[in-house]
């Protein structure tokens, strides 16, 4: 279970004490200061869930303290506490950003019950900002059917949620790794946090920093102000890095350290900051391979495979499409308004012998567009498409102009049953011209260019 964190500023230290003791029995942890300084160099290096400020302090107020953290950019709710209350000084505060404003003196139960729910609120609003929640990732078919490799990788799942360890996810794309990881994230002790993720690919190196780390105002032209980086929308939940192995190599020192070490710091800041926040990773390239290569770092890469889940092809388990066809049918039906059209055995036997290089997303996008084109409420091979759609798994590798020109001749002539007449009306050229092309390839031979 991982424990609230709450920041007492007060400069009475028997004041601090009995808070502290209070809130302790709780289970809350407890970090003091007894100056503004010293509270605004607390939260440079960590931010906690909650900050219980006195009003009246040796170098300050709290409404300097709350004009620090909105000019910062700093996520944290504040409770100020005085022991001279006014009406007028509370809406200020209020307006100023404070969650709550209280009179001193307060009862510590009531206290501790306005700390929770701020902290309940707090950690909601979160949650809604940073969490894009589709929660049962099942239903997209990452453990649908009962193949060996399916049965693996529930198990390993498992075992990744129960531990907080960094976790590397392994596969093709379109296997589901993004949904591995938010069920995962929905299976573990942090599953009321958030839950956010960055695609790394294509991202050039300033704006990939800015993403994750936050900049402070004036880092970089357009900066007017300052803002929080995902890493901290991410605090007490976990953060999910898709396609890392396409991260800029003068990034990768910086997530090796906020992995290891959970610190990091804003651009233009000279100041680190800590959360906590636990990483999981995904790449549809060999990390190793990477690596070897020189192209991703090889001490970052043994921080974050600290536990590797590999989701297999869909190839690699086709018994399980039977009933990955019938689960996503059924989701499709609810999405689009359609009935659930009955999938004949023909149709099945098609999508088991078919390669699936985009995997369980090309499956869906096959059976989304099937249920959209079919005119009865059966599905048919011919509703699927699949020649159309995709490449066949048993073409041969083209490498060259002249193949490809070759496989078209080949595949025009099949459908035209040989007759060179309609074969070169479909493809655009004089009859002449194509018996040219069959003689020269006859005379090279079937392996010529």
């Amino acid at each position: 279970m991982i424990k609230n964190r709450v920041l007492i500023l007060d400069d009475e230290p028997g004041s601090r004490l009995g808070v502290r003791t209070y809130l302790e029995t709780l289970g809350y942890d407890i970090d003091e200061a007894d100056t503004l300084a010293g509270a605004v160099a607390h939260l440079r290096t960590q931010v906690p869930d909650l900050a219980l400020v006195d009003y009246a302090l040796p170098d300050g107020t709290a409404l300097d303290l709350l004009t620090h953290i909105k000019q910062q950019g700093i996520d944290v709710p504040v409770i100020v506490l005085t022991g001279h209350g006014s009406i007028e000084l509370a809406v200020t505060a209020v307006k100023e950003g404070a969650e709550q404003f209280l009179t001193k003196p307060v009862e510590l139960a009531s206290l501790a019950l306005v700390i929770e729910r701020v902290i309940e609120h707090q950690q909601n609003s979160r949650r809604v900002m940073a969490t894009h929640s589709r929660q049962a990732p099942a239903e997209d078919g990452i453990f649908s059917g009962r193949s060996p490799a399916v049965r693996a990788l529930a198990h390993d799942a498992q075992a990744a949620a129960a531990c907080d360890v960094p976790i590397l996810i392994e596969g093709e794309t379109g296997t589901g790794k993004g949904l591995l990881a938010r069920w995962i994230h929905s299976a573990s002790n942090r599953a009321k946090e958030s839950f956010v993720d960055l695609n790394c690919a294509g991202l050039p190196r300033e704006l990939l920093e800015s993403e994750l780390f936050g900049y402070e105002k004036g880092a970089f032209t357009g900066a007017m102000s300052s803002k929080p980086g995902l890493v901290e929308a991410a605090h007490r939940g976990t953060m999910f890095l898709d396609e890392i192995g396409d991260t800029d190599l003068a990034v990768q020192p910086k997530l090796l350290k906020i992995v290891e070490e959970k610190r990091f710091r804003r651009l233009g800041d000279i100041g680190e900051r800590r959360v906590d926040v636990r990483f999981v990773a995904a790449s549809n390239k060999s990390l190793t391979e990477l690596v070897d290569q020189g192209q991703f770092r090889e001490d970052l890469f043994y921080r974050i495979n600290t536990l590797v889940l590999r989701l297999p092809p869909l190839r690699h388990r086709k018994e399980d499409i039977p009933h990955l066809v019938q689960q996503l049918l059924h989701r499709l039906g609810r999405e689009i308004g359609r009935p659930i059209p009955r999938v004949e055995p023909e149709a099945l036997d098609a999508l088991a012998a078919h390669p699936w290089p985009g995997n369980i997303r090309e499956l869906r996008n096959v059976l989304e567009r099937a249920m959209l084109v079919a005119t009865s409420p059966t599905l048919r091979a011919l509703d699927l498409r699949l020649n159309t759609s995709v490449r066949k798994a048993s073409a041969p590798a083209v490498d060259t102009l002249k193949e490809v020109e070759w496989h078209h001749i080949q595949r025009v002539l099949q459908e035209e049953k040989g007759s060179v007449a309609r074969a070169s009306k479909r493809l655009g050229i004089p009859r002449s011209s194509l018996y040219q092309k069959l003689k020269l390839r006859d005379a090279r031979g079937p392996s010529a260019a």
